[in-house]
């Protein structure tokens, strides 16, 4: 099962009291990057394929190997996205306001900090459907 979705969405402060700004990201290897559950780096459910800055946030399209996470997700019980990472610039102004980040992992999770980032699209394998934005 694959999906498309946002892991960090542009100048949105999220729960927390952060703005992810546009380039804070830079050129992302998604072969570097793990899928996981939860954040929880000893839960891998899959992998990335791509990962990239759009002009929106940081899009991720991936495969998840995990039976449990798949069906979660396909059928709407989770669609939440959230992604670890180490902080190399940041403004603090009203927000703290990331400008340079250090992209660790990205995991599905059932209440992101960000809101708006989320999976918008679903590509089921066994019937073979392709939902649009993958």
């Amino acid at each position: 099962m694959r999906f498309a979705g946002y892991a960090a969405i542009f100048d949105a402060p999220d729960r927390g009291g952060d703005i992810v700004r546009r380039g804070a990201f830079g050129v992302v290897a998604p072969a570097r990057i793990g899928l996981f559950w939860q954040h929880d780096m000893a839960q891998p459910i899959g992998v990335i394929e791509q990962c990239h800055e759009d002009s929106r946030g940081l899009r991720v399209i991936a495969r998840v190997d995990q039976p449990k996470a798949a069906a979660l997700i396909c059928d709407g019980a989770v669609k939440g996205l959230s992604f670890g990472y180490r902080v190399r610039a940041a403004d603090h102004r009203t927000y703290r306001e990331l400008t340079d980040l250090e992209l660790i992992e990205i995991s599905l999770v059932r209440q992101p900090m960000q809101p708006l980032a989320q999976i918008h699209a679903v590509e089921n394998a066994s019937t073979k459907e392709n939902a649009d934005g993958l």
